[in-house]
């Protein structure tokens, strides 16, 4: 079963929320997979990466640059894990059938969106029942807090 957290953006987008969280994956000597609504969104996102001030380098590829399995980063809209990531980061309502196959999953939802608010419950409740270890993170002025 795979650790789950649910990541309430109430401040920022997955934009910005993101590249932080990717950092410190990489830090932990983790490769991430990131799933993604649309290929525009892939295409956006992998833009920001690059652009992305902190941290300054966030290696990362996609279907268009290919290679897979050398990217530690993999940003996709396919349930795929083609670079062996043990990390999983769900944006734009992304699913998952293979939550399992994870260490931990990472679910940044839109707090101001009602109908991502609802969602994120659907995925919660299906996560829950499923036997997965869920935690709550909500932004705050300085970061996430772990809710109860």
């Amino acid at each position: 079963m795979a650790d789950i957290g649910f990541y309430h953006l109430t401040r920022t987008g997955a934009d910005q929320a993101l590249p932080p969280l990717l950092g410190r994956t990489l830090a932990a000597g983790q490769r991430a997979v990131v799933i993604c609504g649309t290929p525009e969104r892939v295409a956006a996102l992998d833009a920001s990466l690059w652009l992305c001030p902190e941290p300054d380098w966030l290696p990362h590829g996609t279907a268009a640059m290919g290679e897979a399995d050398l990217q530690p980063i993999w940003l996709t809209t396919q349930d795929e894990a083609p670079n062996n990531a043990r990390f999983l980061f769900l944006i734009d309502g992304g699913v998952s059938a293979r939550l399992d196959r994870f260490d931990r999953v990472f679910d940044l939802f839109d707090g101001t969106d009602e109908a991502a608010l609802t969602a994120a419950r659907a995925r919660w409740r299906a996560a829950k029942e499923a036997g997965h270890a869920l935690t709550y993170w909500q932004q705050a002025e300085r970061g996430w807090e772990k809710k109860v």
